[in-house]
């Protein structure tokens, strides 16, 4: 059977600290016998180039 997960004051402050200001990724949490072991962050940034704006633009210009 599962142990019950212990969250502290001190998990909860760092698995908020690891969400904030995270635009797109993902926040893992690991737990080890019903405790939190780590915490995993991956941040991604997306970048959108003014040539694929541009061309974006240029398409919806020639629909209308």
């Amino acid at each position: 059977m599962a142990k019950p997960l212990e969250i502290d004051e001190h998990w909860t402050a760092r698995i908020i600290q690891s969400v904030n200001g995270l635009e797109y990724g993902t926040v893992q949490i690991v737990v080890h016998d019903g405790r939190i072991v780590q915490i995993e962050r991956t941040e991604r940034k997306r970048f959108e180039g003014e040539s694929n704006a541009a061309k974006k633009s240029k398409v919806k210009a020639e629909t209308l």
